[in-house]
């Protein structure tokens, strides 16, 4: 979620994902350790308005993200056909009344949770959230979940106050486990930390805060593996440049200590604007939201230039697409190196 002290929502983190001319970029990056970034249904899942936070079914069939323009916020489904052409997105059975977003599939595919400023207390009126120092009226968020129900969703159902102490809580992410991995607004300048709800006997334990993302460096936007070995997230700590924010990995080990984070700027380099990751149901693909354009090449022959145009009215339009990034080879290396 966009929001402060990285960012305002609509405002953006700082990120690394390597964007260029077309619709995939090799990156400044180079080497083994290259990686390659694609918008994800450019025109349809990505298309003119601000487009986030996808997450998919089980079998990958079956995308939601939310859809919105900056005040409006929708979540969304779309279905993929034998063909891998995605529907066109409609508004998901659950949403569409209240400011909702970031939904998180469970890895098995039973449940969905997703953040919404939707009322708790009957009144009728979108709850207030307080970050960066600041109140942003009817823009707060708590967590709901829906079960699935055959082919249908349940009525949303608030989270216990074990996840939903605050007033801001926002960007689920769940393990196979049903461990809850969010963020909320706690830091002592307002700005956003990450916290771990550990799932057991059917109840969700206090949350606690992840000690890589105490003090004053903060986090934003987990994707958590399913395994719980690997989380991937946003923060302004070092080496990132002022004002700024980098995407870092850091790894779980079996008694659940966590190793310091490592900055991934050396593997997906640029300095574009990056928010809402979410890893697809293989576990090693990174989705992530940008409002990056892709620059077109000059000179451009009258073909570039209609091809273009048509971009520009489909999805490259400066607001928000979707895309994605396979981390395997990386992963693969660094589990590799560790087991020397």
């Amino acid at each position: 979620m966009r929001t402060t002290p990285f960012r305002t929502r609509p405002a953006r983190l700082a990120c690394l994902i390597p964007i260029c001319a077309g619709l995939a970029c090799g990156a400044h990056a180079s080497g083994p350790d290259a990686v390659r970034a694609r918008v994800f249904a450019p025109g349809v899942i990505s298309g003119p308005a601000n487009d986030a936070a996808s997450t998919f079914s089980p079998d990958g069939r079956t995308a939601y993200f939310f859809r919105s323009n900056g005040m409006d916020y929708d979540i969304m489904l779309s279905r993929r056909d034998g063909t891998g052409h995605w529907s066109k997105p409609v508004i998901a059975p659950f949403s569409g009344h209240w400011r909702d977003l970031e939904p998180a599939m469970a890895p098995d595919g039973s449940y969905l949770i997703f953040a919404s400023s939707r009322p708790i207390d009957g009144s009728g009126k979108a709850i207030d959230g307080h970050w960066g120092g600041s109140l942003h009226a009817g823009r707060g968020g708590h967590l709901w979940r829906v079960d699935r129900q055959g082919a249908e969703w349940s009525k949303p159902v608030l989270l216990p106050d074990t996840v939903n102490r605050w007033d801001s809580t926002f960007s689920p992410a769940i393990a196979r486990d049903g461990s809850l991995y969010f963020m909320a607004a706690t830091g002592k300048r307002g700005h956003f930390q990450l916290y771990r709800a550990a799932f057991r006997n059917g109840a969700y334990q206090p949350a606690h805060l992840l000690p890589f993302s105490a003090g004053e460096w903060g986090g934003a936007d987990p994707a958590i593996a399913p395994d719980q070995s690997f989380i991937v997230f946003a923060s302004n700590r070092p080496p990132t440049p002022t004002n700024g924010s980098d995407v870092f990995i850091a790894f779980r080990d079996r008694d659940g200590r966590w190793s310091e984070p490592v900055d991934l700027r050396p593997l997906i380099d640029n300095t574009v604007g990056i928010d809402e990751l979410r890893l697809g149901p293989d576990g090693h693909t990174l989705y992530f939201t940008t409002g990056e354009v892709v620059a077109p090449v000059y000179p451009k022959s009258l073909e570039d230039s209609e091809r273009g145009l048509q971009q520009m009215q489909a999805w490259n339009d400066g607001n928000d697409n979707i895309w994605k990034v396979d981390l395997a080879p990386w992963l693969s290396r660094h589990q590799r190196a560790s087991n020397r």
